[in-house]
C-alpha cells in the first residue's frame, strides 16, 4: 500500500490546504483570527465546497445534553478545521480538536496556524 493510500481523504485534504495558503497569500500576516475564518470561507464558497461554518456540535452524557461546541469549519460532513492565529502548536489546541472529532464521530480534522511566515497545519486523526 502506497502513502496516498493511507491518508484519509486526500483530495478533500489537499484542496483544503491549497485554499488556507491562498487566504494567507491574499491576505497576509497581522489580522483577527476572525478575518482568517471569513477570508476561508469566501473561498470554500468560490471553490464550491460544502462547508458549515461555528457548526454546532452537542455533547450528551447518558442521553442529555451537556454542552455545545462551536467548529470554525465542518467541511463536507467530514473533516473538522480550526483556525488559530498564532505561531505554534499546542497541546491544548490538539485536544481542542480531537476532542471535537470524538464528539463528531468524525476521522479527520485540520488545525491551521496562520504565522508571520505563513500556514502551518497539523492532521489529526480520530481512531476510535
Amino acid at each position: 500500500m502506497n502513502e496516498e493510500s493511507k491518508i484519509i481523504y486526500p483530495e478533500l485534504s489537499y484542496q483544503i490546504v491549497g485554499i488556507l495558503f491562498g487566504a494567507w497569500n491574499n491576505i497576509g500576516y497581522g489580522h483577527k483570527e476572525n478575518f482568517y475564518q471569513k477570508a476561508v470561507a469566501k473561498e470554500f464558497e468560490d471553490k464550491k465546497i460544502l462547508f458549515k461554518e461555528q457548526a454546532p456540535v452537542k455533547v450528551k452524557y447518558k442521553g442529555k445534553e451537556i454542552g455545545v461546541y462551536y467548529l470554525d469549519f465542518l467541511i463536507e460532513n467530514k473533516i473538522v478545521l480550526e483556525i488559530k492565529k498564532r505561531e505554534f502548536f499546542s497541546k491544548k489546541d490538539i485536544d481542542q480538536l480531537y476532542a471535537y472529532l470524538k464528539a463528531t464521530k468524525l476521522k479527520l480534522g485540520i488545525i491551521a496556524h496562520f504565522t508571520k511566515s505563513g500556514v502551518k497545519f497539523k492532521r489529526v486523526l480520530n481512531l476510535t
